[in-house]
C-alpha cells in the first residue's frame, strides 16, 4: 500500500498482520480524494476505525490541516503509529472505542472518514454518526465505507446524503452537514 498523491506521494505504508483490517484500495482512495477536491485544504480530519491510517494519511498528504486517527486495537495502533512516522506529516492516534471517543471529544471536525468493520450492525453505524454530528462544522463532509449492498445509514437530520459510489465490493456514502 502507498500514498497516492500530494506531499507524501509514493511513500509506502504497512498493514498489520492478519486479515482484521481491510484498507481501501489505491483505486478507491484515488476516486474518493478526487471527489473531495477543495474540501481537503485546511480541513480538520477525523479518521474513525483508522486501521492502517491509509485514508487519514492520504488526506494529510493532500493538504488537510491535521488528522486524528481513532483505532481501538492496540496492535493495529502500533502499525498505525509507524505509518504516521514513515509518512512524516503528523497526526494524533487515539487508542479508543469509537463511540466512547466521540462521546468524550470536543474536537471541531471538517471532514470525517467512518470505516467500521463490515460486521458492525447498521444501527451501530447510525449511533456513531449521531455521536459524530455535534462535532461537525457546518458544511462538514462525512464519508462512510460499508460493504456493497448494505443499506445507507440514516443518521442525524442535519446530515444529508449527497453521493453514493460503488467500487468492487465497497460502497462509499458521502454526507454533508447542513447549517444549523
Amino acid at each position: 500500500m502507498r500514498i497516492i498523491a500530494g506531499k507524501a506521494k509514493g511513500r509506502r505504508i504497512a498493514g498489520p498482520p492478519g486479515s482484521g483490517t481491510r484498507p481501501l484500495t489505491d483505486r478507491v482512495r484515488e476516486a474518493l480524494f478526487s471527489s473531495l477536491g477543495d474540501a481537503l485544504h485546511g480541513a480538520a480530519v477525523l479518521d474513525l476505525y483508522a486501521g492502517t491510517g491509509s485514508v487519514g494519511l492520504e488526506a494529510l498528504s493532500r493538504g488537510v490541516a491535521g488528522a486524528v486517527f481513532v483505532e481501538r486495537d492496540r496492535r493495529v495502533a502500533v502499525v498505525l503509529r509507524a505509518n504516521i512516522e514513515a509518512v512524516g506529516l503528523g497526526g494524533t492516534v487515539m487508542v479508543a472505542d469509537v463511540p466512547t471517543f466521540l462521546s468524550r471529544s470536543d474536537a471541531a471536525v471538517d471532514l470525517a472518514f467512518v470505516d467500521p468493520p463490515y460486521a458492525l450492525p447498521l444501527a451501530s453505524v447510525v449511533d456513531v454518526l449521531q455521536r459524530l454530528e455535534p462535532l461537525l462544522s457546518d458544511q462538514a463532509i462525512v464519508v462512510v465505507h460499508r460493504r456493497r449492498g448494505d443499506d445507507p445509514p440514516d443518521p442525524a437530520p442535519t446530515l444529508k446524503l449527497t453521493a453514493r459510489r460503488h467500487y468492487g465490493d465497497a460502497d462509499l456514502w458521502r454526507y454533508c452537514k447542513e447549517p444549523s
